[in-house]
């Protein structure tokens, strides 16, 4: 009989624990999916409608035009996060190239957000949101306060065309 019930106990105990221990193992497919530099999933919709325009950079390391003008994009960014922009960078690199994309940030004293997913993944994105297909980078997306897309643009934006498009838009969003 103590058997039976030593057995039936531990029978329990592991299906009591067997989902935390599932949960814990469960792996993130980063290759189809947006995550932070922690590896952590996050959705653009985290970022949008919060009551500020959201430019979103999207970038790669490896990108010429990236590297020349981020620091453009980052002092916008610092100039306007207290007021009624926020800015998010996408880069491409892949959770494979975390580390190019790490050191893209850190040479750059890039101070806004930034997520990473895969070249498929969010070239299928940016697609699946303007139904325009991204041939290159920098590519931006402009949602205002609301969340609504309001402008896309492949290929270096001035911030000053960013900035006005912002002001002249705010007034009818």
């Amino acid at each position: 009989m103590k058997r039976h019930t030593l057995s039936f106990g531990l029978l329990v105990l592991a299906l009591l624990t067997t989902p935390l221990w599932a949960a814990s193992e469960a792996k993130i497919d980063r290759d189809n999916m947006l995550v932070d530099f922690a590896g952590q999933p996050h959705q653009l919709a985290d970022y949008t409608g919060k009551g500020k325009w959201l430019v979103v950079m999207i970038w790669v390391s490896d990108c010429h035009v990236c590297n020349a003008e981020v620091g453009n994009y980052d002092r916008y960014y610092r100039e306007n996060k207290d007021m009624n922009v926020a800015m998010l960078g996408i880069s491409m690199d892949g959770w494979r190239g975390r580390d190019a994309a790490m050191a893209f940030i850190r040479r750059h004293k890039v101070s806004f957000p930034n997520l990473i997913g895969t070249r498929s993944y969010v070239t299928q994105l940016y697609m699946d949101l303007t139904g325009v297909f991204m041939r290159g980078t920098p590519a931006f997306l402009i949602y205002d306060p609301a969340g609504r897309l309001r402008a896309q643009q492949v290929g270096g934006v001035p911030v000053k065309l960013i900035r006005d498009f912002i002001r002249r838009n705010s007034k009818s969003s």
